[in-house]
């Protein structure tokens, strides 16, 4: 059976808003992990026959096809193409799939995925907002469309409102997320301090490390913010923080690993996409996870580490009480309420993170989730080799 291998990994540090990276062009931003990536794998870059690249609001700096904008800017080969996919949150984790699809079908031996956003330039949903207030919409995409409507009505589609939603589904209080969230930051703070990440990160300019853990957050501090939304529980403090930066990742078929004398470093085990309600939007990761484990004839407990974006608290502690997952095993170096989600990055960015922490410790199976807009999630169970 063919086999997707992953040779290199690599990102930036993740610049917080307004932050380090805040005014770097973002096609030099994927410019650099690709230069990186490619230095670091040895391989020739003629030799690569895509590049797949995960990007939200495509729009000033980022619209054009970045991934194809990211390699020329790198002054890599120009008859390599490129290619930039839309999966909301989980774009660079779809275009991994993508990567290792064309090497799993024997199509092609060598290709590149990875993402990139710089959301301190291009604000969320910006291109949502700059298509609608023309034509006089205020509901953003879904407005206007009477299928839509017909089948879910008038009710809002807001991530806040989702993740409200889950909070109370579940009975997560606002002390619970909190006392997540801390732990995200002290964990994100650990790694830092320790090293774990400087085998990963590829300085830019003067930023040579994630800029979002924040030393002096507290359970206090945190209580004293308002909600979100009017009488909820979430709060910026349990939720991902606005971000810059990109990641990439090399994958190679066997014939390209013989042939270019590669070097794999783990192979895709297992890779899934799953929907659910896209108004409550961001429970897809349960139902996502337990399809991927039935899949690979697992349980939870072969696996060694997880990845979950932490696109806010009660996201991944719904997750928890659903897959019984062991949280010492569950993003160990912190997530995005740290580290922050430059959207379009975060997908390749988090395995980066998977590869490096289970070369560091030994471990052999990591699984990675995330939600994403329009109640999805990818599931990617990568083996170390």
């Amino acid at each position: 059976m063919a086999e997707a291998y992953i040779v290199e990994a690599v990102r930036t540090p993740v610049g917080k808003r307004n932050g380090g990276l805040a005014a770097v062009h973002p096609a030099d931003l994927g410019a650099h992990v690709l230069k990186a990536l490619m230095e670091r794998s040895g391989a020739d870059p003629a030799a690569v026959e895509d590049v797949v690249f995960g990007c939200l609001d495509a729009v000033g700096p980022q619209a054009g096809d970045i991934a194809r904008t990211s390699w020329l800017a790198a002054g890599l080969p120009e008859e390599v193409p490129g290619t930039t996919v839309d999966r909301q949150c989980g774009s660079s984790q779809q275009a991994v799939h993508f990567a290792a699809q064309g090497v799993l079908s024997g199509t092609q031996d060598l290709v590149v995925a990875g993402g990139v956003q710089n959301m301190s330039m291009i604000p969320i949903a910006f291109a949502t907002r700059q298509a609608a207030e023309p034509l006089g919409l205020t509901q953003g995409p879904f407005a206007g469309s009477e299928g839509w409507r017909a089948r879910y009505g008038d009710r809002p589609v807001n991530q806040f409102v989702g993740a409200e939603t889950i909070a109370g589904k579940w009975g997560i209080s606002r002390q619970d997320m909190e006392e997540f969230a801390l732990r995200s930051h002290r964990r994100a703070i650990s790694a830092i301090d320790q090293g774990r990440f400087d085998r990963e990160l590829v300085p830019y300019g003067g930023v040579s490390i994630d800029e979002g853990p924040r030393r002096d957050t507290s359970l206090e501090k945190m209580a004293g913010l308002k909600p979100v939304i009017e009488g909820g529980r979430i709060t910026a403090a349990v939720s991902s923080q606005v971000s810059d930066g990109a990641s990439a990742i090399l994958l190679a078929s066997e014939r390209a690993v013989r042939e270019h004398g590669l070097t794999p470093r783990a192979r895709v085990h297992h890779l899934s996409v799953r929907g659910e309600d896209p108004i409550r939007m961001l429970t897809a990761p349960i139902p996502a996870t337990a399809y991927a484990l039935k899949k690979a004839g697992m349980t939870i407990d072969d696996i060694d580490l997880v990845e979950i974006n932490e696109a806010f608290a009660s996201v991944v502690l719904a997750w928890l009480k659903e897959t019984g997952a062991d949280p010492e095993k569950v993003n160990v170096n912190g997530g995005a309420i740290a580290l922050g989600h430059p959207l379009g990055a975060t997908g390749a960015k988090l395995m980066v993170t998977l590869l490096h922490e289970l070369e560091r410790t030994g471990g052999r199976f990591g699984l990675q989730t995330m939600c994403e807009g329009g109640g999805q999630a990818n599931v990617t169970i990568i083996e170390r080799l």
